[in-house]
């Protein structure tokens, strides 16, 4: 079994936080192992039984992803844009870019966790520098 499996608890919910089974889901998952075509419980057998979970918690759909806002990215993109002012005074690729900023921070991508923080710290060299007014996003150069 490859070790990467043996920190896996048997019943784990995906999120990572264990849960313990009742006695009726304990039976009913021997009888599910039981009732299993060979095949399927070779594989069964190959993570461990007790590693097994049967009532596994679905993972959350991608639109209700949220941010530390309650936000979805939607939601935070519309935001953004309209701010920004109306669709002639930026391009597509420009909306763009705010997608996948919001779908990088929405998914806590480290990529865009690494561009949020150099854009904080360029900001912050402008303003110290005089380059920028110490105002809104509207001073940010362009």
């Amino acid at each position: 079994m490859p070790s990467f499996l043996a920190d896996i608890h048997a019943c784990m919910y995906r999120d990572g936080t264990p849960q313990e089974l009742t006695p009726e889901q304990e039976a009913s998952k021997r009888e599910m192992y039981e009732k299993m075509k060979p095949r399927s419980r070779r594989f069964i057998d190959r993570i461990g039984y007790e590693n097994w979970d049967p009532f596994q918690k679905p993972n959350d759909p991608l639109d209700i992803r949220q941010d530390a806002t309650k936000r979805t990215t939607q939601q935070l993109v519309r935001e953004f844009l309209q701010l920004m002012g109306s669709s002639e005074s930026y391009s597509n690729e420009y909306a763009r870019g705010a997608l996948q900023a919001a779908l990088g921070i929405v998914n806590r991508d480290e990529t865009m966790r690494g561009t949020f923080d150099f854009c904080l710290w360029y900001c912050d060299l402008l303003r110290r520098e005089g380059h920028v007014r110490p105002q809104g996003p509207e001073s940010m150069p362009r």
